[in-house]
């Protein structure tokens, strides 16, 4: 009577210690590594499907992505010109050479200028005989119609469109100045169209974030049914539901990441053959304003969303269609 006592009780034990190993942490890890690389190797028996596939991943990804960089490199060409805007302040002609001179130094001084150049009209007269062509024309004139003008650069601090014009209002109010023009109406309507392709390039990219979650669930759905009868068998032997769901949701996860990576390559190689032309463009307004590619570091941004988009598209056609198969 010992002996089916210590059977009984050496069974107990081996039951115990199975359960610890199917339930330690590494067997959980390792299983799903397994898993993971079963549904990779399965992508690369159909690569060309599978490729397919990544690839209208990959567009869908890559359109947001290359507007949001576009985006991007429009924002520091502004940046880059809000420093360098100007501003025009025509003194009244009756303000002698003297006076004007004294403004421009008097000017210099305040805390919201970075530089001050004195333009006297003869000076005026002459740059625009030279870029008009009219020269003759205008040493027909008995008189230069043209005014002294100052031309104010605004400090760092007081480049944006706010400071520069309260700065604007505070030359209007001097008793030489005849007009004050702010040449920066042009940055705030860039910033305002900048700022409403901000709002579409988001409207797209969720309109195209569902195409994504369509195309990897019906891809996924497909997938369901042409493996319908090994899920039946699998589930005749005893499995679970999660258990037959986490390879779907593994093969959702390699589409997602590998129309990330594709994504990167088209917006990588689309601004490559876009540097140069705008490189020319810009060096001949005298501009080092180059393109910059999408920095490494999104590349993990553009994997981390295909991996989520993947999962949750993988698990809305999972959680849909694989209850509707159960063995009669």
């Amino acid at each position: 009577m010992k002996r089916p006592r210590k059977n009984l009780r050496h069974s107990q034990h081996d039951w115990r210690e199975q359960l610890r190993r199917v339930l330690s942490p590494r067997t959980f890890l390792q299983r799903h590594a397994q898993v993971a690389l079963e549904s990779l190797g399965r992508l690369y028996r159909s690569r060309v499907s599978s490729l397919m596939t990544a690839a209208v991943i990959a567009i869908a990804l890559a359109m947001p992505a290359g507007l949001y960089l576009l985006l991007d490199n429009l924002g520091r060409l502004s940046g880059s010109w809000d420093g360098q805007a100007s501003m025009s302040v025509f003194l009244k002609n009756s303000v002698p050479a003297k006076t004007a001179d004294a403004l421009a130094k008097r000017v210099r001084e305040w805390p919201e200028v970075s530089s001050v150049q004195l333009v006297t009209p003869e000076q005026a007269l002459a740059e625009f005989s030279e870029r008009s062509g009219f020269a003759d024309v205008l040493e027909a004139l008995d008189e230069n119609p043209l005014p002294t003008v100052l031309v104010v650069v605004p400090a760092s601090d007081y480049a944006d469109p706010a400071a520069a014009s309260t700065l604007r209002d505070r030359f209007s109010r001097l008793p030489e100045t005849e007009l004050a023009q702010l040449d920066l109406q042009w940055v705030q309507r860039l910033a305002a169209i900048l700022d409403i392709a901000r709002r579409g390039i988001l409207v797209i990219s969720c309109l195209l974030a569902l195409a994504v979650l369509l195309m990897i669930g019906n891809t996924i759905r497909l997938e369901i049914q042409n493996r319908r009868e090994e899920i039946l068998v699998t589930k005749l032997i005893g499995a679970t539901n999660g258990f037959v769901r986490r390879p779907f949701l593994y093969s959702g996860i390699w589409y997602g990441v590998l129309g990330a990576v594709i994504a990167w390559v088209l917006v990588e190689t689309g601004f490559l053959l876009l540097s140069e032309p705008v490189a020319n463009l810009a060096g001949l307004y005298q501009s080092d304003f180059h393109l910059e590619t999408l920095p490494f570091q999104l590349l993990w941004v553009l994997v981390a969303a295909g991996m989520c988009l993947g999962l949750l598209g993988s698990w809305l056609a999972v959680g849909r269609h694989l209850d509707a198969i159960e063995p009669s």
